[in-house]
């Protein structure tokens, strides 16, 4: 028996649309199943060197979750290039600043592998802070990420 390797004009007949609601999910268990789907891990026919996943459209991203103290402790990182360019924002300010998807956005992009098939993966990702997407005209699915686990939703103390 051979082994089956998935060609990429095969997958492009297969691609679906899904649609997630981030409200109240913690940030990490999310990117996780989102970076999952992105890449096809999910498809019988996976192929680690084909783009094998389906696209996926977040809303409600500013209403994501993070668990402990990582609100106000987390910090990105970024770097201008020069001697002492380094500068950090914690996941607060980036939350309640004008881009709050790139908290969510972040998280999926070190989830997927570096290189020009991850860039591809990734341009399949699209996340939107509030509830509305302009993706109506694909008929995408809805994925109940909280019914999945009970731990994928942030719990009330």
């Amino acid at each position: 028996m051979r082994t089956y390797s998935a060609k990429p004009d095969e997958m492009k007949m297969k691609r679906k649309w899904f649609v997630v609601d981030a409200e109240g999910l913690i940030v990490g268990r999310l990117a996780s199943f989102i970076a999952s789907r992105l890449r096809g891990k999910h498809d019988p026919l996976y192929t680690p060197h084909t783009d094998c996943g389906d696209s996926i459209v977040v809303v409600n991203a500013k209403k994501v979750a993070l668990t402990g103290q990582k609100r106000q402790n987390k910090v990105y990182y970024r770097h201008s290039g020069y001697p002492g360019g380094i500068k950090g924002t914690t996941a607060l300010e980036i939350l309640e600043g004008k881009y709050p998807e790139r908290v969510l956005m972040k998280a999926v992009e070190r989830m997927i592998p570096r290189g020009s098939l991850g860039r591809r993966q990734l341009g399949k990702l699209h996340v939107y802070a509030g509830e509305t997407h302009p993706h109506q005209a694909q008929e995408p699915e809805f994925i109940d990420v909280a019914a999945l686990n009970i731990k994928n939703r942030e719990r009330k103390a």
